[in-house]
């Protein structure tokens, strides 16, 4: 099956997307992580690193699966991909 022009732009900009948004999920949950421990000031009243594990974790995945799916809602209704 031959892609078009069009296929291989929609395909490219999800999988941009798709890139930064795992970039993201990386950094939340490794990076802060590894550096828990230099984390050390105050967060709503935690330690940063506490917060981020207990609450702050969640809240970003929670945030990056709602714009993924914004993101792609709006990317198949203007390649006409979309599901009625």
């Amino acid at each position: 099956m031959q892609l078009s022009s069009k296929h291989e732009e929609y395909w490219r900009k999800n999988l941009r997307i798709t890139g930064i948004l795992l970039a993201i999920w990386f950094v939340v949950t490794f990076v802060v992580a590894f550096f828990a421990r230099d984390l050390s000031f105050n967060f709503f009243g935690w330690p940063f690193s506490f917060w981020v594990g207990a609450q702050g974790a969640l809240v970003v995945y929670v945030l990056i699966i709602w714009y993924y799916a914004r993101y792609m809602n709006r990317l198949d209704q203007e390649y006409g991909v979309a599901e009625e």
